[in-house]
């Protein structure tokens, strides 16, 4: 298997940080020179190693708001 290819378009923050300093970030990324994506995954400090995350289409994100409102009483 390749490496694979990301870029960081847009940092939108972080959601927590381990003891081991790593952080659960949401993010628009580019995989692979595909079109950005939002992304929760968690990331090393300095970004050059990730965890297992979830990548979300903008049609997409925007369900997951609708229904964590919905969840959340908002």
């Amino acid at each position: 298997m390749g490496d694979i290819q990301f870029e960081i378009e847009k940092e939108f923050g972080v959601l927590s940080t381990s003891s081991k300093a790593w952080s659960k970030e949401l993010n628009l990324v580019s995989w692979n020179g595909g079109k950005a994506k939002y992304d929760i995954r968690d990331w090393s400090p300095a970004h050059e190693k990730m965890g297992k995350g979830v990548t979300l289409t903008q049609e997409e994100a925007e369900a997951l708001y609708e229904l964590l409102g919905k969840a959340l009483g908002k």
